[in-house]
């Protein structure tokens, strides 16, 4: 297999606590390792505030890691000054998960996808427009949408202009922060479906976090399960929907909905609350709502093992 386009090693990103006293640190991203290839959706899920959005912010370098290895497209970036970064930036792009706030309001539609066009694509403006005219056919708008502003569409018509941008450029890399959550079931098929399309058309490859496991499990090739910061489970997404290792990953899996009796998971439920990443509990992170946890489990971490080709997990009993 070729070498992946984007690589994460043992990354890590550390809030502190305290302005300027420091009293302690939030451990948003605790020792993250993961892969995108080429053509490739790797999608991310996990229950708010366990790090998701953050991987994504720090793969794109919208925020300094705090430690750990950020490799894309064969370039080590974490450490990268801004006027180096900047002739990568255009090859990793992001669609946010509110399509409306992502948008300048003073710049009508067609002006927001040809900025990038002729500020770093090298186009006159005329060529600009006429290419930001084909970006919005392309993703299921008229040409005469470019004279409007974001608030004059929808919230589904929105997060196609934001996708037209986030493709301008032809980028190898799209990070897509939830782009379907605040959007009706039926637009988020349509918003999926086109995301599908564009894949297929220019190899593009998708990092996609949402906390939807039915749009994930639609969209993506590889699924990467992460708790309170970390990693906990990783595979393809057929081992990890119908062969789920690790015990959150299971519970999770088992709030989704299934229209057929006979696929129905019986329901785990948790008990407590995520632990407070400030002060996460020592061995495994999960111990504290696990129903299997033992004494090992509260004293010792697990390692992140290989179960079977391509699926891994991190717990004592796997």
């Amino acid at each position: 297999m070729s070498a992946p386009l984007l690589e994460l090693k043992e990354l890590t990103k550390y809030f502190p606590i305290g302005g300027k006293a420091k009293k302690g640190f939030v451990k948003a991203v605790d020792g993250v390792n993961l892969t995108v290839h080429e053509g490739e959706t790797v999608g991310i899920v996990g229950e708010s505030g366990c790090g998701k959005s953050t991987v994504g912010r720090l793969a794109l370098k919208l925020l300094e890691s705090t430690g750990g290895e950020i490799r894309f497209n064969g370039h080590s970036i974490e450490h990268m000054s801004q006027r180096r970064f900047r002739p990568l930036r255009k090859d990793m792009q992001c669609v946010f998960q509110d399509p409306y706030a992502s948008l300048n309001p003073r710049l009508s539609v067609g002006q927001a996808i040809a900025e990038p066009l002729y500020i770093q694509g090298g186009l006159s403006r005329k060529d600009a427009t006429t290419r930001a005219d084909e970006l919005l056919q392309l993703v299921g708008l008229s040409t005469q949408a470019a004279k409007l502003y974001p608030h004059e569409f929808s919230g589904g018509q929105r997060q196609r202009i934001a996708i037209a941008r986030a493709i301008a450029l032809k980028p190898k890399l799209i990070v897509a922060d939830e782009p379907v959550s605040a959007l009706d079931v039926s637009i988020q098929a349509q918003i999926v479906n086109l995301l599908g399309e564009l894949q297929e058309k220019t190899r593009v490859s998708y990092l996609f976090i949402s906390h939807n496991l039915s749009v994930v499990r639609h969209i993506s090739n590889r699924v990467a399960v992460m708790y309170l910061g970390r990693i906990v489970e990783i595979g393809t997404r057929d081992q990890l929907f119908d062969r789920p290792k690790h015990p959150y990953t299971q519970a999770l899996l088992s709030s989704v909905p299934e229209p057929q009796i006979a696929a129905r998971r019986e329901r785990i439920l948790l008990r407590g609350e995520v632990p407070n990443a400030a002060n996460p509990p020592s061995g495994c992170p999960f111990h504290p709502r696990c129903p299997h946890a033992t004494d090992i489990c509260r004293t010792e971490q697990p390692v992140f093992r290989e179960v079977e080709p391509g699926h891994s997990a991190s717990c004592h009993f796997i």
